[in-house]
């Protein structure tokens, strides 16, 4: 393809460099505007810029990719409603046997994690356990963020959903779910060993020296951190703390009232019990013993209620049934009867639901395999769920990342506006004679030029713009070449996010998180994480490139 006239060339760059500076630097002090907002006005300069026309902008938006990025960020939000990823949290402390053996635990549950929830996701709930069990154990976090996000990277190459590049790729090559899998796969799990062993050597002496540090003191019998507890409705067999026998009938009468009905009267009913208690305690002699104090005031309260009870209509022989409050089982159970009712049923309820969740990203996982339209068997699910939630769906809804579907829009415009001056076409005439994946040099030398653009432009500009271009190049060759250049192109992509800190949205997310938590906070520096990922990014990209050849 030709280059397009001087002028559309040069606007067409400028808008471009906008979006790409915003993305990579969304903070920037001259435009603090972010990502996303980036993105829409690439996109907006391009259609001013004349670079490309409104109808082209609103045809370059791939629906598919956001029907498929929409259904699985509403699946992903159901999993975690349905304590998906507390349980994955609560694998990595059960049993722990030292600093290196819980490294090893955050690699593979998070590879395996991320590949099935998207990588991000991952992150996003992972970081906050992991910084917890690091400082409970007195063990430095620094392993094991870098683990959490390089293993999230690598493990999320192996299916079309595990990060937005590959979304792009499945959609692009229309290459199958399972195909796609086990192209993929061997290099993934090879990836995962190899990335956990450089972290091993890395931090060997750091994981077997504790350090003494001072942790927080935190709940943690269901395996996460407990806020603290602002109001608490304690139940009166538990009640051990309190030992005024006063405060306790007070305490005992309003919860009862507040059962049967008469919640809106309970400061009539507090007022009415104290001027009962100081008639008591003025017509009893100072020479009275404590026990008939006791029963007077019994007699009192009794007395009390049964008025009550019949100005509401109820017969008072019932309350003579049941006795007073302090004497038998029958007593306890008038208290408890409701919540021993309600607990069995509501656990019964939990456990139905959770089952559903499962059940049908069960069924998801199953219709992508079997090579089903992705976006719409995602788009099923994420509609199974809300039908099966019977409630508003709005709250569950809120929770879908907007911003990223409106980054996506904005970048599938830049992209294409882009493409349209000429200049990507005529970089890659340039490399496609030293770049063919029919020789060992020319896959490594694609692989660099993947390595460069992810870490430079990012690795789904990247693929957006060398996708077509090096599928095309390697069906010329067979047609077998044309799937394994798209894999390549995926697993590259993906595992380049691991070189620096700005490489992926991942390790953006595992810094942020970690720098932000309140109780567990970290800073993971960009030279810290550069020192690691640099080394571990070319040896594992060699590996895989190595399985996925002889695959």
């Amino acid at each position: 393809m030709a280059l397009a006239p001087t002028a559309k060339v040069v606007l067409g760059s400028i808008a471009f460099g906008i979006f790409w500076i915003l993305a990579v630097f969304p903070a920037v002090p001259f435009l603090p505007i972010g990502r996303t907002a980036g993105s829409l006005l690439g996109a907006m300069l391009m259609v001013m810029f004349r670079v490309t026309s409104p109808e082209e902008a609103y045809a370059a938006i791939d629906l598919q990719i956001l029907g498929l990025l929409f259904g699985t960020m509403v699946v992903s939000v159901f999993l975690e409603r349905a304590d998906m990823f507390k349980h994955l949290g609560k694998l990595l402390s059960w049993k722990s046997r030292g600093g290196t053996d819980l490294l090893c635990r955050v690699c593979l549950i998070s590879a395996i994690s991320s590949a099935l929830f998207t990588n991000d996701t991952c992150c996003v709930v992972l970081t906050e356990f992991i910084l917890k069990i690091a400082r409970q154990n007195n063990l430095p976090p620094q392993p094991f963020l870098l683990a959490l996000a390089s293993s999230a990277n690598i493990g999320s190459s192996a299916t079309p959903i595990g990060n937005p590049q590959n979304l792009v790729i499945a959609v692009q090559s229309r290459i199958s779910f399972g195909k796609f899998l086990f192209g993929i796969f061997p290099a993934m799990l090879i990836g995962i060993f190899v990335n956990t062993g450089i972290l091993l050597m890395y931090y060997w002496k750091l994981l077997s020296n504790e350090k003494d540090v001072e942790v927080a003191v935190v709940d943690t019998t269901d395996g996460v951190a407990q806020p603290y507890v602002t109001s608490h409705r304690f139940s009166p067999a538990t009640m051990s703390h309190i030992t005024s026998s006063q405060e306790w009938n007070a305490d005992a009468i309003l919860l009862c009232s507040s059962i049967n009905g008469d919640a809106g009267h309970v400061e009539t009913l507090r007022n009415r019990i104290s001027s009962s208690e100081s008639d008591i305690h003025s017509g009893v002699n100072g020479k009275a013993d404590s026990k008939m104090a006791l029963n007077g005031k019994k007699e009192a309260e009794t007395a009390f209620l049964a008025s009550t009870r019949k100005e509401e209509g109820l017969s008072s022989k019932r309350f003579e049934r049941n006795g007073s409050f302090m004497n038998g089982t029958k007593n306890d159970y008038s208290f408890h009867s409701f919540e021993e009712k309600e607990a069995p049923m509501e656990r019964w309820k939990v456990l139905l639901w959770n089952g559903c969740v499962y059940l049908v990203t069960t069924a998801m996982l199953m219709s992508l395999l079997m090579g089903l339209n992705m976006s719409w068997s995602a788009i099923s699910a994420a509609l199974a769920l809300i039908v099966l939630d019977f409630k508003d769906a709005r709250p569950c809804l809120e929770k879908v990342s907007y911003s990223l579907l409106i980054f996506f829009c904005g970048m599938f415009i830049t992209v294409d506006g882009f493409n349209k001056t000429g200049i990507p076409s005529a970089l890659w005439d340039f490399m496609e004679p030293y770049a063919r994946i029919d020789t060992a040099t020319g896959t490594a030398v694609l692989a660099v030029v993947i390595l460069f653009l992810s870490n430079v432009a990012s690795n789904v500009p990247t693929v957006l713009l060398l996708g077509a271009r090096v599928a095309a190049s390697a069906a010329e060759i067979s047609p077998g070449q044309e799937t394994r250049a798209w894999l390549i192109l995926a697993w590259v992509s993906t595992v380049a996010g691991n070189l620096s800190l700005l490489g992926s949205a991942a390790n953006l997310i595992v810094c942020e998180q970690a720098r932000r938590s309140q109780s567990y906070g970290y800073n993971l520096s960009f030279l810290t994480h550069l020192r690691f990922g640099f080394p571990s990014t070319i040896i594992v990209t060699a590996v895989g490139l190595i399985l996925m050849g002889i695959y």
